[in-house]
């Protein structure tokens, strides 16, 4: 029955688009902008300017307009933090290492780095970090002594505190987010969905305050299977993709899509490709429809919310953000890329 309700969920929303229908794509073109031996999964684009984060501690940004690169290496005492998370005000820039010490740093008055918050413990794993403003963020990771790491901040990201286990619904042992994109993360307004290894929503209607936690029928039977990523076109139409990093043909339970906020999920080309992929981002003005899929096993496109897929290339990369609704940025191993699909 429950197919039903989404099957005709998704004729009305179909339907109620009809008079201007998305664009169709059957090619990308790809240019490197920025090339190193840097392994790069989190990006954001700011104004005319993107910003990335990678491992060996380095930051950068490159100038959509010039194409000028700069960038900075971070280093605590002898660590070269591995930064998987960006984000970003309309002030400061913000990088998330993942691993023990957990490292935040923001950009200060004077443009350089400055550490505002610290964790310790063997356990620690940030997966992604963004903002719902200028003043509240939120970072999430791995869970510790029995509930999901949620750290928050209120005032612009000069301080975050953690959320207690006891105001936050119960973890599973092991359950975590894959820190592969940054995008297992998403908010809208005062509304916040977070992707777990377990294929679960943790779920917010008011910036972090309180939480549910709602089930998706995404296959984890693994520790490697799970939500890797999810993006919401509107408060009511999202997308959360996944898979098997170790077994990345298997197309089984890794694509779900809401049509409701998120409050119940529906598989999606459920045994048809793409199998996993580390990255799914809705394209702009594609009325809910256009999705791209990034990961090592190429580039994947849906003009219809996930039910069909185009393969559009095969090259490799982690994380992707849409400039407007046919450029977008990407970023992979040793190099960012701009792609513009035709």
């Amino acid at each position: 029955m429950k197919h039903v309700y989404f099957a005709l969920l998704l004729l009305l929303l179909w339907s109620c688009n009809e008079e201007k229908p998305s664009r169709l794509f059957t090619s990308v073109a790809i240019e490197s902008i920025y090339e190193d031996s840097l392994n790069i999964r989190a990006l954001e684009i700011i104004d005319h300017t993107l910003a990335f984060s990678a491992n060996k501690g380095f930051v950068g940004t490159v100038d959509l307009n010039s194409g000028k690169v700069f960038g900075t290496n971070i280093q605590y005492d002898s660590i070269h933090p591995e930064f998987r998370s960006i984000a970003h005000t309309a002030t400061d820039v913000f990088v998330l290492s993942a691993g023990n010490p957990a490292l935040l740093y923001k950009t200060g008055d004077n443009g350089k780095f400055e550490l505002v918050y610290k964790e310790e413990d063997e356990s620690v794993f940030y997966d992604a970090m963004t903002f719902w403003n200028d003043k509240e963020g939120i970072a999430i990771g791995d869970s510790m002594e029995g509930c999901l790491s949620i750290i928050v901040t209120r005032d612009g990201g000069l301080t975050w505190k953690k959320q207690e286990c006891s105001a936050l619904p119960k973890g599973i042992v092991g359950e975590g987010a894959f820190a592969a994109s940054n995008t297992n993360i998403k908010v809208i307004g005062t509304k916040t969905w977070v992707a777990t290894t377990y294929g679960r929503i943790y779920y917010s209607d008011d910036k972090a305050n309180t939480w549910t936690v709602i089930p998706t029928p995404v296959l984890h039977a693994e520790a490697t299977q799970g939500i890797y990523s999810l993006d919401f076109y509107n408060d009511k139409i999202g997308f959360a993709i996944g898979g098997d990093y170790t077994k990345p043909e298997i197309t089984k339970k890794n694509k779900a899509v809401t049509v409701d906020g998120g409050n119940t999920w529906a598989l999606v080309a459920d045994k048809a490709a793409p199998g996993y992929k580390s990255c799914v981002q809705f394209i702009p003005n594609s009325k809910g429809k256009g999705l791209v899929a990034v990961g090592f096993t190429g580039i994947s496109y849906s003009n219809d919310t996930g039910a069909t897929w185009t393969k559009l290339s095969d090259e490799v990369f982690f994380t992707l953000r849409f400039k407007n609704d046919s450029v977008a940025y990407a970023a992979g191993k040793g190099r960012v890329s701009e792609l513009i699909f035709k």
